[in-house]
C-alpha cells in the first residue's frame, strides 16, 4: 500500500470516517480542556471562572486558542491529528490553480476552524454537505481549500 502519493486520484473520505476520527479527537481535546480548567481554577483560589469575573473572557478565549492550536498543529505539520492518523484519514491542501497538493497552512486551518464552528453552529450542516458533494468536501474544506484523503487505499494509476 502506498501511503505517501496522494497527489493523483485520491480517494476521499466519506462523512462516516470524518466524525469518528472527530471523535476520538474530541476526547483528547476535552482532556486538553479539562487540563486547562483544573489550572484556571487553581488560579482562581479553587472556584470555577464564571460569567462576571474579569478573566472569564481571557479564559474562553484560551480554550478556544487550545483547540485551534491542537488541531492548527497537527494540520500544519504532516496533515493528521491522533484521531486522523488512527482513521487513517490525512488533511491535504488542495491548489486548484496547478492541481498540486500541499501542506496545509495556518491560514487554512483558521479557515477551516472557523467554517467548523459556523457548521456546527448551524447543526452541523456544513458536515452534511459531504454527503452531496462529488469529492465529499464539508464546508470547512471548500472555505479552506482542503479536502481529506484516505490512505487505507491505495489510488488508482
Amino acid at each position: 500500500m502506498n501511503h505517501g502519493d496522494t497527489t493523483q486520484n485520491p480517494i476521499f473520505v466519506g462523512l462516516v470516517r470524518r466524525l469518528l476520527s472527530m471523535v476520538y479527537d474530541l476526547i483528547l481535546l476535552i482532556a486538553l480542556l479539562f487540563l486547562a480548567t483544573i489550572i484556571a481554577t487553581a488560579f482562581n483560589h479553587g472556584e470555577a471562572i464564571k460569567p462576571g469575573n474579569p478573566y472569564y473572557v481571557f479564559y474562553v478565549l484560551a480554550l478556544l486558542a487550545i483547540g485551534l492550536f491542537y488541531y492548527g498543529w497537527f494540520w500544519t505539520h504532516g496533515g493528521q491529528t491522533l484521531g486522523m492518523k488512527t482513521w487513517k484519514v490525512k488533511l491535504q491542501s488542495r491548489n486548484t490553480s496547478s492541481n498540486n497538493n500541499q501542506n496545509v497552512s495556518w491560514q487554512q486551518a483558521l479557515i477551516r476552524a472557523s467554517t467548523a464552528l459556523v457548521s456546527i453552529g448551524l447543526v452541523g450542516l456544513g458536515f452534511a454537505w459531504a454527503l452531496f458533494d462529488k469529492r465529499k468536501r464539508a464546508w470547512h474544506d471548500i472555505t479552506s481549500k482542503t479536502e481529506l484523503i484516505d490512505l487505507r487505499i491505495k489510488p488508482p494509476n
